[in-house]
């Protein structure tokens, strides 16, 4: 989202360099209102549709970035701005390893795997951060890097400006940050659920970051969206309800108001040390140690989102791994489906029909095939509903059934076309069965209901059965030799 913005503010600036800065932070605002928008239509549950091993590779993946973008400062050296350069540049750190700085971050680190249980008055990571910054004033430690100048005051309000002519512009810009906005807050929402064995509501976080970021427009702030890094560390360091957040900002705010200067003299080295024991923690450990046990695909998708949050991006990384795994289900969910679906000319090829209808198939003598359709029909089916009905090619009328349909996609329904004109180029006459109102509008749209008579298309799958009879039979009756 940083990046984002940063392109907002080149391209609103050099549009118009008197007023676009305040036309960019306008479109943070606006951000903020889409998302109140998308929260009031309740599309938040589209978002966290996200399969476990992708949850799972995100979360280690955020463990690993964690753990190497702090050991630089808890060896006393600055840190790198991602993981691939911090794994690149760690020769280098050790090289120039600030033994100060390691005895504080050493110590941090010591201290927070084996304080006592029954001595803990604060949370360990509190009581470790006051009491080794404390240490840390003195003069053996004068020289290690700390958190330095930290802003003051409260920020100037900056009123909304909308520019007719560039608002095209802006729409889709606010589009843009609302929904990587969205993503990121439920995805750490479905994080923070995984961890804590709650349900968050989805259409309400949208609600409150839509807030938050209308707010952050006014101020002249960045888009915000949930932090998966900081709910992670704030779920392990104890945090289970919203005093946790409201703290944070209370902190923030002194810090702000006056109490900078304290938090200005706290070293990088022992909060380098409470964020590596937090990466640790945060590994998913359970799952690790029976990856050897899980089935290929689950594993191999857990290592493939585990590396890309680490060198690439975690936005990136959640994206493919549901790409990835909604492709794998429906595929599945399509090859199941194809086998309950059937194709035939006898009682012995259809399961599940009437008396009547298994004698109606037989009398029509092999003359009459019968494919029947069932549940919902999805892109997926449409190679293996062509495929099937190719395997077939013997046959005077072809019923297809949609008795048992409850949907059928654009995808599907066009695979459909094009099977009823090879049915029809063929010279077979071509009945549907058991349309249903719904049915009959997706199939209209599709072209279908063009290729078939409304005659032909008014049955129940036992009536069908009946009129390709006797359509046969009143063939068969004309071709009798004089």
């Amino acid at each position: 989202m940083t990046v984002v913005m940063a392109v907002i503010l080149t391209e609103t600036i050099a549009l118009d360099p008197d007023q676009g800065l305040a036309i960019a932070f306008t479109v943070v605002s606006l951000a903020g209102i889409l998302q109140i928008i998308a929260g009031q239509l309740r599309l938040g549950r589209y978002f966290v549709m996200v399969p476990f091993p992708v949850v799972s590779g995100f979360i280690t993946g955020i463990g690993v970035i964690i753990i190497l973008l702090q050991i630089a400062p808890l060896l006393g050296v600055a840190s790198q701005s991602n993981p691939l350069e911090a794994l690149v540049t760690l020769p280098e750190a050790f090289r120039s390893l600030s033994i100060p700085a390691f005895i504080l971050g050493g110590s941090t680190l010591a201290a927070l795997f084996l304080w006592p249980k029954r001595f803990q008055v604060l949370p360990p990571p509190l009581m470790a951060l006051i009491g080794l910054s404390a240490l840390s004033l003195g003069a053996d430690f004068s020289e290690v890097p700390r958190i330095g100048e930290i802003p003051r005051g409260l920020p100037s309000i900056i009123w909304p400006q909308i520019s007719l002519e560039y608002f095209p512009q802006m729409l889709g810009s606010a589009c843009l940050l609302a929904a990587l906005g969205a993503i990121d807050s439920l995805l750490t929402s479905l994080v923070a659920d995984n961890l804590t064995r709650t349900q968050h509501d989805s259409d309400r976080e949208l609600r409150g970051q839509g807030l938050g970021n209308i707010v952050a427009g006014l101020i002249g702030g960045l888009p915000g969206a949930g932090a998966t890094m900081r709910t992670l560390v704030n779920i392990r360091l104890g945090g289970r309800t919203r005093v946790s957040g409201m703290l944070h900002s209370v902190v923030l705010a002194a810090l702000m108001l006056g109490a900078a200067p304290v938090g200005e003299q706290i070293p990088l080295a022992v909060l380098a040390g409470i964020l590596l024991k937090v990466g640790l923690d945060i590994i998913d450990w359970r799952f690790l140690r029976r990856l050897h046990k899980t089935p290929p695909f689950s594993a191999g998708l857990m290592i493939l989102v585990l590396c890309v949050t680490v060198f690439v991006d975690l936005i990136t990384a959640v994206v493919i791994g549901v790409f990835i795994a909604n492709l794998e289900t429906l595929y599945r969910f399509s090859e199941h489906q194809l086998t309950t679906m059937s194709i035939g000319r006898s009682a012995q090829d259809i399961p599940n029909l009437s008396a009547d209808e298994e004698a109606l198939l037989a009398d029509a003598n092999q003359r009459v095939l019968l494919y029947k359709l069932n549940g919902f029909m999805s892109y997926g089916l449409s190679r293996g509903i062509a495929r099937r009905f190719s395997s077939v090619s013997d046959y005077q009328v072809l019923i297809v059934d949609f008795t048992e349909v409850a949907h059928v996609d654009l995808s599907a329904g066009l695979t459909l076309s094009e099977m009823i004109d090879d049915a029809k180029e063929r010279g077979r006459r071509v009945l549907l069965a058991g349309l249903s109102e719904p049915l009959l509008r997706s199939l209209a749209h599709v072209g279908v209901l063009d290729e078939v008579p409304e005659a032909d298309r008014q049955f129940d799958r036992h009536g069908a059965l009946v009129f390709a009879l006797g359509l046969i039979t009143a063939t068969e009756s004309v071709m009798q030799p004089v």
